[in-house]
């Protein structure tokens, strides 16, 4: 018996075109398939990679900043300090590192002052002995205002809890550019600063040009420190 090759292929082509809705069906189900397994998860990972670019450029923009302030020298550390606390609205003085005492810079505000120690650790956290001290070196001193205790680094976990019901604020490197920002969205710094007295040594205080803006400082400097927002 010859086998008719061809009309057993137009027989069996007949019967999968009689089934054309369940071939429908199937490449409809593949398609979804596809687009759930892997058009959506990609969209998903794009957009969860842009995310993280933006997070990480921003995350990068400060840790840069923190680095450009690590590399200060001490000096330049503490002047940096008082130039930001004089953006946020506060006197400012530099006590000088031969005999601070402890206290690095003086910041008062209505009639309140307040005390701030800097220490420009790099790769060390700050010890419980360091904050100890320096709340040694407040007892009497402070009336109404505080302490601040700042670093580029990190404080120890005994380090912050020595501190959690003392009137000190522990101010790390990253907190530090949250009050970089704030310095920096201020309204405190005047553009027409006229010539005062300063109030330390008599001399007339002179405008002057600090990282966050003009502001007063004594004519004598580096000899008196003292720094006035003029407010």
């Amino acid at each position: 018996m010859t086998i008719n090759y061809l009309d057993l292929f137009k027989g069996a082509f007949g019967i999968l075109i009689s089934f054309w809705p369940l071939w429908v069906l199937l490449i409809i189900i593949l398609l979804i398939k596809i687009l759930f397994e892997v058009i959506i998860p990609d969209k998903i990972a794009e957009w969860k990679r842009r995310k993280n670019i933006n997070n990480d450029k921003k995350w990068r923009s400060d840790r840069e900043l923190l680095q450009l302030i690590r590399g200060m020298t001490p000096n330049e550390f503490e002047q940096y300090t008082a130039d930001l606390f004089f953006q946020l609205g506060y006197n400012t003085n530099t006590v000088g590192r031969s005999h601070d005492g402890g206290i690095d810079v003086t910041a008062e505000k209505n009639g309140i002052v307040n005390y701030i120690q800097c220490k420009k650790f790099i790769t060390s956290q700050v010890p419980v002995g360091a904050v100890r001290d320096f709340y040694g070196a407040l007892a009497d001193r402070l009336a109404n205002g505080k302490g601040y205790f700042i670093t580029t680094n990190k404080f120890t976990l005994e380090a912050e809890k020595f501190a959690e019901d003392k009137p000190i604020e522990l101010i790390d490197g990253f907190k530090l550019i949250e009050y970089v920002k704030m310095a920096q969205n201020s309204n405190n710094t005047k553009s027409n600063l006229t010539e005062q007295i300063c109030p330390k040594c008599g001399n007339k205080l002179i405008e002057k040009e600090g990282k966050f803006g003009k502001f007063l400082g004594c004519s004598t400097f580096p000899k008196c420190k003292y720094t006035s927002s003029n407010n």
